[in-house]
């Protein structure tokens, strides 16, 4: 097709997407040449972003909605459909009986060393072998907790349904999956993969399973040699800031890539390094950011300097058919199962929303920064619920904290009442105000307990 036949179907789009359906079938016959509609829908396709048009299944094309994507549920298992390409890949790759014999010794070891020197802090690179072991042992968690995590976002209507995103270090595809799920064919993705390493190889295959309104590009290229054009509404880090040698200037360098509406999605394991250094990260950079979720700033200017290992835990998910057939020719039963959904993460944005719209009154409640003024008394506050029960058959304890604590802060439920049993049952990332409760000092922690009894009383806000 020429590019004066090309302009004439942009043209007729930009006037017929006003009255009704594009149907390729129609426009062509606008067209001088009458090219054959099948060209036609190609250049539609190609012009989609910049025409702001959705695909339908029927093959005509209507203006994306100008409504936020809404929320979804909980994510019970890998979807089939890209196990069933990965269980494909591996036999390209190693043959029919990719999991026995020195192929699945070698994929064992991988995933064994590639966690050995993640624990370490060590230097990962992902060749082929490592990119495969790296799919099988972590795909569906990294699917899982970028699902739940923008799942966030949609619940406060900050999903746009035209949406542009920038997967930094998007490794073997998980993320770009859940993205494209959670969207769906209702949303218009312009969708930009940073990825150098063999595992781009397993990402782009992956990325041939994902609908017409998903577009994508791949970038060969470091994260720290990247260049972004133009501005993103989501920027995402899973599981790769704790690989790079300076992951603040990282993130700071990627911030003059997001919109003014936009946000940052930061996701590390649960492990305590990792989850901490996470939270070191977002306290570095968030000057000319606010943290949306989880560790919000209740009190303006506070500047929180605790160690926060904190994380989140969603139901396991299913084993997937690959997992199991590396593990069950394996020594130890569950070594090369993976479907624990636990993570840390940290939202940032641009425009100063939070998604706990609340400053506490001075005048009633007491500030975390200043408790070691009410040791043993009895005093109201307010906090984030930061954790699941960290006890060992103990007494329910909860991390909590107000964006002020230069200390770890523990909400202990001794006496559990109806007046009090929100802590307890209160979802991570609630909103408490925990009334009457007893400040202690953790001599042995280096923390403050905060103790919940049968004369506290707690009220989780969402």
């Amino acid at each position: 097709m020429t590019p004066e036949q090309r302009e004439s179907v942009r043209s007729n789009a930009k006037y017929l997407k006003r009255v009704r359906p594009i149907d390729p079938d129609e426009i062509h016959e606008y067209v001088q040449g009458q090219p054959h509609p099948s060209a036609v829908r190609q250049v539609l396709r190609e012009s989609a972003i910049d025409l702001s048009l959705i695909e339908r299944p029927d093959g005509t094309f209507t203006p994306v909605e100008d409504c936020p994507i809404e929320p979804d549920g909980d994510v019970g298992a890998f979807p089939e459909s890209y196990a069933n390409l990965l269980l494909d890949r591996l036999v390209e790759r190693f043959g029919i009986e990719w999991a026995r014999g020195e192929s699945g010794d070698r994929l064992r070891t991988v995933i064994r060393q590639l966690k050995a020197d993640y624990f370490k802090g060590n230097a990962v690179s992902y060749d082929e072998d490592a990119a495969f072991g790296y799919a099988i042992y972590h795909l569906p968690a990294t699917y899982a907790s970028l699902w739940y995590v923008i799942d966030e976002l949609a619940r406060a209507n900050l999903l746009p349904r035209k949406i542009r995103i920038l997967d930094v270090g998007a490794g073997v595809g998980g993320p770009a999956l859940a993205l494209h799920d959670f969207l769906s064919d209702e949303a218009l993705v312009d969708y930009h993969a940073v990825e150098p390493s063999a595992a781009a190889d397993l990402l782009e295959s992956m990325l041939g399973l994902t609908g017409a309104n998903f577009h994508t590009t791949i970038h060969r290229t470091a994260a720290e040699a990247f260049d972004p054009s133009g501005q993103f509404d989501l920027v995402a880090f899973v599981n790769v800031l704790s690989e790079l040698d300076h992951p603040a200037e990282i993130v700071e360098r990627y911030r003059e890539s997001l919109d003014e509406e936009g946000s940052i999605v930061a996701i590390e394991p649960a492990d305590r390094e990792t989850s901490i250094g996470l939270r070191r990260i977002e306290r570095a950079v968030v000057d000319g950011l606010t943290v949306f979720s989880p560790t919000i700033r209740l009190w303006p200017d506070a500047q929180p300097a605790s160690r926060c290992w904190s994380f989140d835990v969603k139901p396991d998910l299913e084993v997937p058919e690959f997992q199991q057939r590396l593990d069950s020719a394996g020594d130890e039963v569950g070594e090369f199962v993976n479907v624990d959904v636990q993570y840390s993460y940290s939202i940032l944005r641009r425009d100063g929303t939070r998604r706990i719209q609340y400053v506490p009154d001075a005048n009633r409640f007491a500030k975390m920064a200043e408790m070691e003024h009410h040791v043993t008394d009895r005093i109201d506050l307010v906090g984030i619920k930061l954790s699941h029960d960290l006890s060992d058959d103990g007494h329910p304890l909860f991390l909590v904290g107000d964006g002020s604590e230069q200390v770890d802060h523990f909400a202990v439920l001794t006496n559990e009442t109806t007046l009090n049993r929100a802590l307890k049952d209160a979802a991570y990332g609630s909103l408490l105000v925990l009334q009457n409760v007893l400040v202690l000092w953790n001599d042995d922690k280096g923390s403050y307990n905060v103790v919940v009894d049968e004369e506290a009383t707690v009220d989780a806000v969402r």
